[in-house]
């Protein structure tokens, strides 16, 4: 069965960190680009980060910039979000996406062809 399987998430406090993972099932990842959106409760999905099919390319909302990273290890086929220094305005649903053949792009998750099942996020003391 072809699907993005993620792993990570939960509760943490604001200044903490948590790390995404996303393993890819029945597919190999290299050729494919990944990007993470998030969603939070009555609001359309937001474009978080994205990275190429090598890894040479990667792109940040300025919203997270300087506080995410994104990786990929291909031999693993996953790909991972670090996240570091969260604020309560993290707090969200995050779905890791991949795209065949296709830039990164953050403008829609619609324009990726296979998601994860997602995984809450919730930043609060």
């Amino acid at each position: 069965q072809t699907q993005l399987v993620q792993s990570g998430g939960g509760l943490v406090q604001p200044g903490g960190s948590l790390r995404l993972s996303c393993a890819a099932s029945g597919f190999t990842l290299p050729g494919y680009t990944i990007g993470w959106f998030r969603q939070a409760p009555g609001k359309e999905h937001e474009g978080v980060s994205c990275i190429s099919s090598t890894g040479g390319s990667t792109n940040y909302a300025d919203s997270v910039k300087g506080r995410f990273i994104i990786s990929r290890d291909n031999a693993k086929n996953s790909v991972y979000l670090q996240m570091n220094s969260l604020k309560p305005e993290d707090t969200a649903v995050y779905y890791c996406a991949a795209r065949f053949l296709g830039g990164c792009t953050l403008l829609s998750i619609n324009a990726y062809h296979y998601r994860g099942q997602g995984t809450q996020v919730t930043v609060s003391s």
